[in-house]
């Protein structure tokens, strides 16, 4: 993949993030006002949340605090209005269900009219995995005949193409908490092949059940006190958390053809994998370093260049540690004590799995509109890992203000998954008006 004349650019953006946020202002101001969003286990999904923070107590497993980053309209959803009964509405994966509607006001976000796409060569693709909704298949009940296709990962990015009558491919992409970034690198790179000229892309996470609770309990991966604090001295593990944030991309000359806004240009992705490691979960150092300079490198800018960097920072030592000293070789070397501004949207919201990436890219185009890198909360005392002054990187522990260089912000984005996949993009956003 390399650069071109005729770049890609995200023309649309929806999200849906914990807290009840559903548009792009009220993200921008959860992060200006340096809010959490976090709050206790839902009640309306028949998840016996008594027994799961009882469970946690036994022997072996680190304590789940009744915290997490929960979407409050995960439950709800007009199947009318995408011409779905309410019987097969119930056996759909929720997050089917928000994907669709995000997708749909990303379209809305980029000019588009959804229903004029039909029979179109439009793409989607969408991370996610499959986190536990639905009954068994081998059950007879009343959603028998729908369950197949309500809980199949692959119809995520499926039932999108079928509603909005999509011709380009449609792809489901399951690098686990790397999904959503990943999926925007092959949308990219589908683009950028001529497979399609408009591609929806980005990545959703509804838990279906706190299975990830329990298991990262017995891991003794999650956080102390229910909060999350990347890069952070702090950091003692991570919270799950749920989203989805939702993308159109397409080539410049597209955009400008048809009037379509150009929030910013896809300078650069990459992805690769952490191969042999001490864990199966274990991140890689060198993987993520080599990674970083390859995403440079595609993109033709200098690290000195890069403003902001929202990192993946989920909140654990090891994780927040290899992240870090891999930032602090790649952006941090050239500008010691005036480096890049480091934060990660999980000290807001959590750790929203394949949504983490998207929604850590709708932090810069939002960041970036208003010309100011906001807080990364529980910064107080920044994590002893790296010499902050020394290798260059700044944490983002106050709201930061963002010039613009030669007429645009600079930013990249990461993820990295339990799979051992890795994913980083590079960004440019046109400055605009007085910003």
């Amino acid at each position: 993949m390399t650069a071109s004349d005729d770049p890609v650019v995200i023309a649309g953006m929806a999200l849906e993030a914990p807290g009840g946020i559903d548009t792009a202002e009220a993200y921008w101001t959860m992060l200006a006002e340096e809010r959490e969003v976090l709050g206790p286990f839902p009640t309306d999904r028949g998840w016996s949340v008594h027994d799961l923070l009882n469970g946690s107590r036994r022997e072996g497993f680190k304590r789940i605090h009744d915290m997490g980053g929960f979407l409050a309209g995960a439950t709800t959803f007009d199947p009318e209005f995408f011409g779905i009964s309410p019987r097969e509405a119930v056996a759909i994966d929720p997050q089917q269900r928000v994907a669709l509607r995000v997708g749909w006001r990303a379209l809305e976000n980029a000019g588009i009219n959804p229903d004029t796409l039909a029979g179109q060569e439009v793409g989607c693709y969408v991370g996610a995995s499959y986190l536990g909704y639905g009954g068994d298949l081998a059950e007879f009940s009343a959603y028998s005949g729908h369950l197949l296709t309500g809980t199949t990962l692959g119809a995520i990015s499926g039932r999108i193409a079928y509603v909005l009558g999509l011709g380009g491919p449609a792809l489901t992409i399951d690098a686990s908490c790397t999904g959503g970034l990943a999926a925007l690198h092959v949308a990219v790179s589908a683009i950028r092949a001529r497979d399609c000229d408009i591609a929806l892309t980005g990545g959703v996470c509804v838990l279906g059940s706190p299975g990830y609770f329990v298991e990262f309990s017995k891991q003794h991966a999650l956080s102390d006190d229910g909060h999350c604090r990347p890069y952070s001295a702090h950091a003692s593990g991570t919270v799950w958390a749920e989203g989805a944030a939702m993308f159109v991309l397409m080539r410049r000359s597209v955009a400008e053809r048809a009037g379509h806004p150009v929030l910013a240009e896809v300078l650069a992705t990459a992805v690769n994998s952490d191969g042999r490691t001490k864990g199966m979960t274990a991140p890689s150092g060198q993987a993520q370093a080599r990674l970083f300079q390859r995403a440079l490198d595609i993109s033709g800018v200098r690290p000195d260049e890069v403003g902001m960097i929202e990192g993946h920072g989920t909140g654990t030592r090891l994780g927040d540690r290899t992240e870090l000293q891999s930032l602090a070789a790649t952006y941090g070397a050239t500008r010691p004590g005036d480096g890049a501004v480091l934060g990660s949207v999980k000290s807001n919201i959590g750790h929203a799995q394949s949504a983490a990436g998207p929604l850590g890219l709708a932090k810069v185009l939002v960041a970036a509109e208003h010309a100011a890198i906001p807080k990364s909360l529980h910064t107080d005392e920044p994590s002893r890992e790296i010499d902050w002054e020394e290798q260059g990187l700044r944490l983002a522990t106050k709201l930061t203000q963002w010039p613009a260089v030669i007429g645009r912000r600079v930013a990249a984005v990461s993820a990295f998954g339990m799979s051992g996949a890795n994913a980083h993009a590079v960004v440019a956003v046109p400055a605009t008006g007085g910003s």
